[in-house]
């Protein structure tokens, strides 16, 4: 039973799990209610699969906002680059983009799925079609004795939690390892949505499934009174606020929403100052006077945003250009650099990327990864209240934790 190592969960985590397990010479079994692993990594980056990032220890470090410190062993073990060097040993090779997102040369997240399972495969991993339901322990011992499942019970002297968050639930991230960990004892931080799509105040049903590719993207915190996140990229609107790449970064950096405390402003032409645009306004006035305010903003954005800026002007779409006065072609400026949004909410959990929170980092010896109260079980993944900002961290974050429990 001692050379047993049980894990629970079959996603990104728990495949490293497996893999680095059973080249230690453990006798492995994955229990996964999906029957297959990774169903989660085949769908993360668009398909695509943002593997890691391909970035330094420190830099790595600065991008986890959430208890960064007590990954410090871990991603000094294993970091991004032996990720890379993993991943490329099983036959995947791998490119880097912008911001050192690594992706494999294919796009295809399914050659990252199916070299990992290939291996666990050739390992010997055994894979398991069902639901665990309770980590048992010996009598009058805190030490795991083995998992009851809802088919039975394997006895093992070691049991490994990767059962990830709550997060996209058909994948199978249910949350019952937060369940199972505190019928143990440990402590489960509190649990919120992060890297997830926001819902705003003002209806942005009219600009829906508008995707606008190079934004500056402002988020304040007005409670504070500064500035938490800027950065320059893409971001999409939908029928409930707001999506894609940028707004998933900044909720990352949210707390508690409450009313009035979140805005957003959006600058639809940073390549330009506002005296340059404001030029280039007035010339597209000049060429077209006869034209409508409507159809000179449309020179510079997709129709559907175009409405939205003359609306949030507070200019008639009908009104001519050549009638456009000083005070309406600032309100446009304005509009065009600063359109404001109010964060209403989080969407809901099932829609984010990771869950915030989780198995309290000071129940968990980070060199190991180990229980602090109960000998012999372990954590890895997004389980453990640990997170980073979007790019490959979370990953990252899986994999160094899962080896260094695997190899514990």
């Amino acid at each position: 039973m001692n050379n047993k190592t049980i894990i629970i969960g079959g996603g990104a985590a728990g495949c490293f799990s497996a893999i680095f397990s059973a080249r230690n010479g453990s006798e492995t079994i994955v229990i996964e209610p999906n029957g297959r692993l990774g169903k989660k990594l085949a769908i993360t980056g668009k398909g695509r699969c943002n593997i890691t990032n391909a970035c330094d220890k420190e830099t790595f470090l600065k991008n986890i906002p959430r208890n960064s410190s007590f990954l410090y062993s871990a991603i000094s073990r294993f970091d991004s680059k032996d990720c890379m060097d993993f991943i490329e040993s099983l036959g995947v090779p791998l490119k880097t983009e912008r911001g050192n997102r690594v992706f494999p040369v294919s796009d295809k997240a399914s050659d990252i799925v199916n070299a990992l399972t290939g291996e666990t495969k050739r390992l010997g991993v055994k894979i398991i079609r069902d639901r665990a339901v309770k980590i048992d322990c010996c009598p009058n011992e805190k030490r795991v004795s083995g998992v009851k499942t809802e088919k039975g019970f394997i006895a093992g002297g070691k049991v490994i939690l990767a059962t990830g968050g709550m997060s996209y639930p058909a994948t199978g991230s249910t949350g019952d390892g937060y369940r199972m960990a505190e019928e143990l004892g440990h402590t489960v931080t509190r649990l919120s949505p992060s890297l997830v799509p926001l819902e705003t105040v003002e209806d942005c049903l009219p600009m829906a499934g508008l995707n606008i590719k190079n934004a500056l993207f402002t988020l304040f915190d007005n409670e504070k009174n500064k500035k938490i996140f800027s950065e320059q990229g893409e971001f999409s609107f939908e029928r409930f606020g707001i999506g894609g790449p940028l707004t998933l970064s900044a909720s990352s950096r949210i707390d508690r929403i409450t009313e009035g405390r979140y805005t957003v402003l959006i600058d639809f032409k940073p390549a330009l100052d506002e005296k340059k645009l404001d030029l280039r306004l007035q010339r597209e006035i000049a060429a077209a006077p006869s034209k409508t305010a409507f159809d000179v903003i449309r020179t510079l954005l997709p129709e559907k945003m175009a409405a939205a800026i003359i609306r949030e002007a507070g200019v008639r779409e009908d009104k001519k250009a050549g009638e456009i006065t000083l005070k309406e072609r600032k309100s446009i400026l304005s509009a065009l650099k600063r359109f404001k949004l109010q964060i209403k909410a989080f969407r809901p959990v099932k829609e984010a990327i990771i869950t915030d929170g989780g198995i309290s980092v000071k129940e968990i010896n980070p060199s190991d990864m180990q229980s602090k109260l109960i000998k012999g079980l372990y954590f890895a993944g997004e389980i453990i209240d640990v997170s980073g900002f979007t790019g490959g961290f979370n990953l990252q974050i899986a994999y160094s934790t899962a080896k260094v429990s695997a190899l514990s």
